[in-house]
């Protein structure tokens, strides 16, 4: 008997995560969390980059044979805690990177039909990276290893990362940053997280990744202002009236108080029924916070980030006025300055045409292009029907002194002779229109009194040879 070769647990594990059966997947995915909490206990034993490569291999596939949203769903969530299950934060960040690896590797391999659950495994593995950061109390350290993995991996000129991955990348890293930390981030680290974009901005020289970013993330800002500034006065408003709570409690109770406390309390325990809310129902406190989530219209508002808009502004206006910023970048750029600079000046974009406004931004330059020539011409077409004679008033008395003197006859001939008509004519026939096709050397015929009317070449020959 030959004896069999042992593969690599590794290897195993991904060949089981790709299964056919979700039964042997779902027990695949919870062996590898118990494998990777065993694995990375000991700083020694920790996985390399081939390994953690063949283990994404087998998630994206196990992704791959998953139907219906909601086991996608499920099934993502599960993947992307998996960052939890490891105990160093070289280690996390090492299974970070391998995921972005993976997706930029089989990305040109995922059908339309796909996509859609790999746009949610990029988000849920992004806003799991946040949390890790949260647990550690966002150190600045941390956070700048975390965000120079993810642009050299993903917006690094020299990254072979597709523009599919890129433009996803940019439109949901605001949106998940705000999910976890609104709360606790501060103006000066959320600078911090946005800084690698405005140097990637000014360098690249790619005008898809150029408009990747400044769509999605500082046009985003632009765009949120009005609902952070909303943010920021309620929170300075629920701290005034906790404040001034906290001074009536200062000031002591009174003794009417203290009864009507007494009497709730003999209420109470004559019904013998505390004051805990039923069950299936919801908590006074929790029932407030979901009103507050929920706008008039009744849709849910997610937490925005809070920008210094002129320390971005500032910050944006060093990076693309360096001498080696493209042209083409520091126009755009400049453009995002002067909005940011207005929002600090308390000038807001119009609440009235937003819809216009980013519809006439998500047009193509070459579609306006084409509308402003088309309106050109337009404009070029009804002043040459209508506009001539009155832009040229020299040129159009010029053109009426050629049409009189033109219609000039000779004095020796009668006005109503069928000999004037016939010259003016000529053989096609078409009056005043033979003027302009007559030859270039040819002058006019002169019509003499007394004259008589010369028959054709033809007639004349037809004439002679009947006779």
């Amino acid at each position: 008997m030959v004896s069999r070769v042992q593969l690599p647990p590794e290897i195993q594990l991904a060949q089981r995560l790709a299964g056919n059966e979700k039964v042997t997947r779902d027990r695949a995915v919870k062996k590898l969390r118990k494998y990777i909490v065993a694995r990375t206990q000991r700083a020694s034993d920790g996985f390399t980059h081939d390994e953690l490569l063949k283990v994404w291999k087998g998630l994206f596939y196990c992704m791959w044979m998953q139907d219906k949203p909601l086991l996608q769903e499920e099934l993502g969530r599960t993947i992307s805690q998996l960052i939890h299950a490891f105990q160093t934060t070289e280690s996390q960040h090492l299974f970070v990177q391998t995921f972005w690896q993976t997706m930029s590797r089989e990305w040109t391999g995922i059908d339309r039909l796909r996509l859609d659950k790999y746009y949610l495994l990029m988000r849920m593995v992004l806003n799991e990276s946040f949390k890790a950061l949260q647990t550690s109390g966002w150190e600045e350290s941390q956070s700048e290893k975390l965000l120079k993995l993810l642009m050299t991996e993903i917006l690094h000129p020299d990254s072979q990362t597709p523009h599919g991955v890129k433009s996803h990348f940019t439109e949901i890293f605001l949106e998940e940053l705000a999910k976890v930390g609104a709360k606790e981030l501060t103006a000066d680290q959320n600078l911090k997280f946005i800084d690698p974009f405005c140097r990637i901005a000014a360098k690249t020289k790619d005008p898809r990744d150029l408009h990747h970013i400044v769509r999605g993330i500082f046009e985003a800002i632009v765009e949120q202002a009005p609902f952070a500034i909303e943010d920021l006065m309620n929170e300075l408003g629920e701290q005034e009236g906790e404040e001034e709570e906290e001074l009536s409690e200062d000031g002591g109770l009174s003794e009417e108080s203290d009864s009507e406390e007494v009497e709730e309390d003999d209420t109470e325990e004559e019904n013998g029924e505390p004051d805990v809310p039923p069950k299936g129902s919801i908590p006074r406190r929790e029932a407030e916070t979901e009103e507050e989530l929920m706008d008039d219209d009744g849709e849910t508002t997610s937490a925005v980030l809070q920008f210094d808009y002129e320390a971005v502004a500032n910050r944006l206006f060093d990076v693309a006025s360096q001498q080696n910023t493209p042209s083409l970048n520091r126009k755009r750029l400049y453009k995002v300055v002067r909005k940011l600079q207005d929002l600090t000046a308390g000038i807001f974009p119009e609440d009235d045409v937003p819809e216009k406004v980013y519809a006439y931004r998500n047009e193509g330059r070459e579609k306006r292009k084409m509308r402003k020539r088309l309106l050109k011409a337009q404009l070029q077409k009804n002043k040459g029907k209508g506009g001539k004679e009155a832009l040229n008033p020299a040129s159009s008395s010029r053109s009426r002194g050629r049409k009189r003197k033109g219609k000039r006859t000779n004095p020796d001939v009668q006005p109503g002779g069928d000999s004037s008509r016939r010259q003016s004519r000529g053989r096609g026939g078409r009056g005043s229109h033979s003027r302009k096709r007559r030859k270039p050397g040819g002058g006019r015929a002169k019509v003499v009194a007394g004259a008589e009317f010369q028959e054709p070449k033809k007639k004349r020959r037809i004439q002679e040879s009947q006779e």
